[in-house]
């Protein structure tokens, strides 16, 4: 019986540490993107809180690997700060990766916002018009470069 709930409680750790940290740091990536662009509806809330966790927990771990493999001492740095500390060596891990996270969650909050701002002023057009618009859109911006 005991086995059986060792093996459950290491399952459940690892699960938590598997996708409870993309999910804290999603989160906390959408509470930042509710200081500065506070949505108008309960969906748009939602859709944007969502986007955020998924930006999070998808684009965040790709950023660390990278980080990772291009800065390899900042990470043995942290570890070993966390040890001095008297915390484990992953613990140190997660000073480098949990803000890198939450900064990969940030682009969607901001990015679903201005596609929400952007069809909410174009109310009134049909999908030509809004079609229209983004030709208008890309020629102005051609002639800036």
């Amino acid at each position: 019986m005991s086995d059986t709930l060792n093996a459950s409680a290491a399952a459940g750790s690892a699960l938590i540490k598997i996708f409870g940290i993309p999910v804290l740091t999603g989160s906390l990536a959408a509470a930042l993107g509710f200081m500065f662009m506070w949505p108008k509806t309960k969906k748009e809330a939602f859709s944007r809180f969502a986007c955020s966790i998924f930006s999070s927990a998808t684009a965040g771990p790709l950023a660390v690997v990278w980080l990772r493999s291009y800065k390899p001492d900042l990470f043995d740095s942290a570890k070993a700060i966390a040890v001095m500390a008297g915390t484990e060596e992953a613990v140190g891990f997660l000073f480098i990766a949990a803000p890198i996270m939450v900064a990969a969650g940030l682009p969607a909050w901001w990015i679903i916002g201005a596609f929400v701002k952007w069809f909410d002023n174009r109310r009134d057009k049909d999908i030509g018009q809004m079609g229209g618009d983004v030709i208008d859109l890309i020629k102005r911006g051609k002639e800036l470069i």
